[in-house]
């Protein structure tokens, strides 16, 4: 599976937007995964099951399989808790019945390749709320700290989830954190955390968020729906509402998520007078940030990190849950391949990007068994392989993170994001 021999690519050649020392196996003929049409229908049944497989060196082979092994660990405790606090809620027969309820109104969207039918416009003006926080974590120099607040109008795009979905008034309240200069405005970047890590100290840290602030950008930290203070008060922990109520409800929590995200666009284009605005996001929030590739051409960039892009294929490789998946769709006669339509509607698989590929760019990691590389890759491909970085670590364990950070600066420089005194 792998090899030691390097790979050397000049600017001219289509391979160079592999950004890494790490590459493909087979780099100069790596053939398409991802199929010609609906690409729930025609991506191999066993996509859960595919190696991934990369040119490693001895360096980087040992550093892999390391992290890896942690990322095993979490990924089986982490399905043990899904699976005791989300499977009885959301995916009982009566839950099921509800899923092909809704399957028609869901898949009906996805077939037509348009965002909009799903993603829907909010309100340009909606008020936001201005505090400063008790305890920030990032002081920054030369600005100011602030957390965001807003009652969000969103309703779910399905009606018979309206008086369901919006009962959870904790999930109603949208939050971000935001950081500012003084002298303004700045080119801004929108982080999205991933699944259950919402705390801003945390992402501060991940996303190297002060390290983007000293080189000119304000920054924003986004909530995600369910997740935080948006959680609902008996909620077993942060994240759990976001899938634990079956897969129409999963569904409107993406649209959610996009719509409340356009809100703080508006917001800082309007009030802040931001002028470039681009997203990244770790996880479920690369997932996310690839998702808003396709829904809103005001960005200046998306860089999902660790991107999940099939939800369906992923839960299958979360052992346990993924027997009791396996075992519940052939008890119901059905296949990964319906499961995968009825969550088409959200996948950035499904459209096409409104951003142009100069525009792009992927950051994925070789160990990484939470959102194995396979998505990275699938997601590439239907980028028309924009620019990758592949870092030698697992999904929580990003070793060389100074690599890919001095990338992203470059990309963000080269589209002119940043100037280049900024780099």
């Amino acid at each position: 599976m792998h090899n030691v021999k390097d790979r050397k690519t000049s600017p001219e050649d289509s391979r160079s937007t592999i950004v890494s020392r790490i590459a493909h196996e087979a780099y100069q003929h790596a053939p398409r995964i991802l199929p010609k049409g609906p690409w729930w229908r025609y991506l191999e049944s066993n996509f859960s099951e595919r190696p991934e497989g990369f040119e490693l060196k001895f360096r980087d082979l040992w550093r892999v399989e390391a992290t890896a092994a942690s990322d095993v660990f979490i990924r089986t405790a982490g399905a043990s808790l899904i699976g005791a606090l989300a499977l009885p809620i959301g995916y009982h027969p009566f839950k099921i019945r509800e899923m092909f309820r809704d399957r028609d109104f869901y898949e009906l969207m996805a077939d037509s390749g348009d965002p909009q039918q799903f993603f829907h416009e909010p309100p340009k003006d909606h008020p936001i709320r201005r505090e400063t926080p008790r305890w920030p974590y990032f002081r920054p120099e030369g600005g100011v700290c602030e957390d965001l607040s807003f009652e969000s109008p969103f309703e779910p795009v399905n009606p018979h989830l309206r008086k369901s979905y919006l009962s959870i008034g904790e999930n109603r309240i949208a939050r971000a954190r935001y950081w500012r200069h003084n002298e303004g405005p700045r080119p801004t970047i929108i982080a999205v955390h991933g699944f259950f890590a919402d705390p801003y100290w945390l992402n501060e840290w991940f996303f190297a968020l002060p390290w983007f602030y000293r080189k000119g950008c304000d920054v924003l930290l986004y909530t995600l729906p369910f997740h935080g203070r948006r959680q609902s008060k008996f909620s077993p922990f942060s994240g759990h509402g976001f899938f634990a109520y079956g897969l129409s409800h999963m569904n409107e929590a993406f649209a959610h998520a996009v719509y409340d995200f356009r809100i703080l666009m508006n917001f800082l284009e309007r009030e802040m007078g931001a002028k470039k605005i681009g997203v990244t996001g770790v996880s479920l929030g690369g997932y996310t940030s690839a998702i808003l590739a396709c829904a809103e051409p005001r960005l200046q960039f998306s860089v999902p990190n660790v991107p999940v892009v099939s939800i369906a294929d992923l839960v299958l490789e979360w052992e346990p849950v993924g027997k009791a998946v396996r075992l519940m769709l052939f008890a119901l006669r059905r296949s990964v391949k319906d499961i995968r339509h009825m969550l088409a509607v959200h996948c950035p698989l499904t459209y096409r990007p409104v951003l142009p590929k100069n525009r792009l760019m992927i950051i994925g990691g070789v160990g990484d068994r939470l959102a194995p590389p396979k998505h990275s890759r699938l997601l590439w491909d239907h980028w028309g392989r924009c620019r990758i970085h592949w870092y030698p670590g697992s999904h929580l364990l990003h070793l060389d993170k100074g690599d890919y950070l001095r990338q992203m600066a470059k990309f963000l420089t080269e589209i002119r994001f940043l100037e280049p005194s900024h780099r």
